[in-house]
């Protein structure tokens, strides 16, 4: 058994042609800028490319295939050099069921597998190019569909005010909308960890994962996970996912939940932060707000007992680009140095870090592994911070 760093959630902004497929993705999030950038600068060892489903990123991979650029694993997955591609999409389903939009993420184990549910996506949505589309069939249809071609279906960033399980997708329950034996997974987004989800009974039975949900180059894993695998393959994920056969999560690594988006509840117009729902808002006298998910899983609350010590444990992470300081040049020669991201946060020793960057810079990214930071936290769509 090896570790393997995994990210599972990365857009497609455009595709070759340049045609929009995550119309708020970047420009340079093609795909052949992804594994590249993932692999080589990012230094992860799977990644899940969302947004597969949409034909130009399909003959893209095709044509790398044909140029040897890419291989088929033969249990799953594309191999580029050494990082294996897990070919996924994101769906939004709304009907009679749900309260609200739900964003899920279906993943299949084969190019072949993925261009059959493409062409069955066809005819369940508006635009087959785009992400992120609204399908027209039930969760239960989507997870038998999915189930049909051996693939797996994860509930996206569950918490998130806007578009999630929990947001407001459902009142109480996913079983409101899912078919819980069906769900493969629960990927907690950028607000939350597995100490606060662990809080909803409902869930204990369920991996979690920690992904980027990247809409650039940059945000590439800004969450991910550590998982042990006897290879990075398609099988083994999903291998892995089931704790079966001595696979599984050995780590988080996540957003300290203040530094998520939409930690704690403000107010809709200000964004001052608001500590009863229900009353307007001191500074500016608005009655609008936007739900903390810190919030929405107190109302959700269903176990004083979390699951935590049955749990790989979850790292409070901070990125590279929220390091004061720490701009792209002084980046650029981190990597230089050091080779990728997943090096200078898991190996490289201070006393080789402070060679190469400021000793104030160094002692920041040291604390930030350490847990040792301060934050003010996030809320409305905008990013906490740090505070030392």
């Amino acid at each position: 058994m090896e570790e393997y760093f995994v990210d599972l959630h990365i857009h497609i902004g455009r595709a070759r042609s340049g045609r929009a497929v995550k119309i708020t993705g970047a420009k340079s999030l093609t795909f052949s800028n992804i594994i590249r950038h993932a692999r080589d600068y990012k230094g992860l060892n799977m990644i899940g490319v969302i947004d597969s489903h949409s034909p130009e990123v399909l003959d893209e991979m095709e044509e790398l295939l044909k140029a040897g650029e890419l291989q088929e694993h033969p249990e799953g997955g594309l191999n580029y050099g050494g990082m294996s591609v897990i070919l996924g999409s994101e769906l939004e389903i709304n009907d009679e069921s749900t309260q609200g939009p739900i964003h899920v993420l279906c993943y299949l184990p084969t190019l072949q597998k993925m261009r059959t549910f493409s062409d069955w996506l066809a005819n369940h949505l508006k635009n087959i190019h785009l992400s992120s589309q609204r399908v027209y069939v039930s969760g239960h249809v989507l997870q038998k569909k999915v189930k049909e071609l051996s693939g797996i279906f994860i509930p996206a960033h569950v918490f998130t005010p806007f578009k999630s399980l929990y947001g407001k997708g459902v009142r109480n329950s996913l079983a409101e909308v899912f078919d819980a034996d069906l769900i493969d997974g629960i990927e907690l987004g950028l607000s939350s960890d597995t100490n606060m989800a662990d809080q909803l009974a409902e869930l204990h039975r369920y991996t979690f994962v920690t992904n980027s949900d990247a809409h650039s180059l940059a945000k590439i894993a800004r969450e991910y996970q550590k998982i042990v695998m006897a290879e990075p393959s398609f099988r083994e994920l999903g291998l892995a996912l089931s704790k079966a056969e001595g696979r599984g999560i050995r780590a988080n690594y996540g957003l300290d939940p203040q530094l998520g988006k939409y930690h704690r509840t403000v107010c809709a117009d200000c964004l001052t932060y608001s500590p009863v729902f229900d009353e307007a808002c001191s500074v500016c006298g608005s009655d609008k707000k936007i739900k903390g998910v810190a919030d929405r899983i107190l109302e959700l609350r269903t176990s004083e007992e979390n699951n935590y010590d049955e749990r790989p444990p979850y790292i409070h992470q901070v990125p590279l680009e929220f390091i004061p300081g720490l701009g792209p040049k002084m980046l650029e020669k981190l990597m230089n140095h050091f080779g990728t991201e997943m090096a200078v946060l898991h190996s490289v020793p201070f006393d080789s870090l402070k060679q190469v960057i400021p000793e104030k810079t160094a002692i920041t990214i040291d604390k930030a592994r350490k847990g040792q930071l301060a934050f003010h936290a996030g809320g409305g769509g905008k990013y906490g911070k740090i505070t030392d």
